[in-house]
C-alpha cells in the first residue's frame, strides 16, 4: 500500500510585525521619532498619548531595539552612492566602562562609511579602518580630509596614494553629527 506524501507549499515568511497589538504604522512611526529626534521613550510615549495611542515606554523601549536593524536594512537601500571625498577622524569614547578610540569615515553627503572600534589609536588601527572603508565601498576617495593626526599621512600614502589628502585642524568636526544615528543606535 502506498501512501500519499502531501508536501506543503513553500509559505512565504511572516511580517516582522506580526503579533503585535498595535499596527505596524504605529510602531514604525515610534522607532522613527525615537532614532530621527533622539526623543525618550518617555517622550515619544506622550507624543502618542496625545494622538489617541496608549502605549508604555517600556512597550517603546522593546520596539525600538527590535526594529531598528530592520528599518536600517530598509533604508540602506534609499541611500545614493556613496561620495568620493572622505572625512576621516578619530575621538575617543566610553563603551561599557573602558575608553575605546572611534574612527569613522564620513562621506561629503554626511553619510556613514564605516565605523571601526579600536583600544589603541596607533598607524596600525588607522590602517585598519581605511582597509575597510575601502572594502566595504569597492571604490577609492579622490579626497580625504583628516585632522593633523600624523599618523594618516603614512596610512594613506601607503593604502590610497591617488587621493589628495587635506589636512585641516578643524575640518572634520562639521561632520561629526553623521555618526549620532551609529551612537544613537546603542553602540555607546
Amino acid at each position: 500500500m502506498k501512501v500519499a506524501t502531501h508536501q506543503r507549499p513553500m509559505m512565504p515568511p511572516g511580517s516582522a510585525f506580526a503579533g503585535f497589538r498595535f499596527p505596524p504604522e504605529v510602531i514604525v512611526v515610534a522607532v522613527r521619532w525615537c532614532l530621527r529626534f533622539g526623543l525618550s521613550y518617555r517622550d515619544v510615549e506622550e507624543l502618542l498619548l496625545e494622538r489617541g495611542v496608549e502605549v508604555d515606554h517600556v512597550t517603546v523601549f522593546r520596539w525600538v531595539q527590535r526594529f531598528t536593524p530592520l528599518l536600517a536594512d530598509a533604508a540602506r537601500s534609499c541611500r545614493h552612492s556613496p561620495g568620493d571625498r572622505w572625512f576621516v577622524d578619530e575621538t575617543y569614547v566610553r563603551v561599557n566602562g573602558v575608553w575605546r578610540y572611534v574612527y569613522r569615515a564620513v562621506d561629503q553627503y554626511g553619510q556613514v562609511i564605516d565605523v571601526l572600534f579600536s583600544a589603541r589609536r596607533d598607524a596600525a588601527a588607522a590602517r585598519r579602518s581605511f582597509r575597510r572603508a575601502l572594502a566595504t565601498l569597492k571604490m577609492t576617495p579622490n579626497e580625504v580630509v583628516t585632522d593633523a593626526a600624523p599618523v594618516y599621512l603614512a596610512v594613506l600614502d601607503e593604502l590610497v596614494p591617488s587621493a589628495w589628502h587635506h589636512v585641516e585642524r578643524y575640518a572634520t568636526v562639521m561632520r561629526r553629527g553623521a555618526a549620532e544615528p551609529v551612537l544613537a543606535s546603542g553602540l555607546h
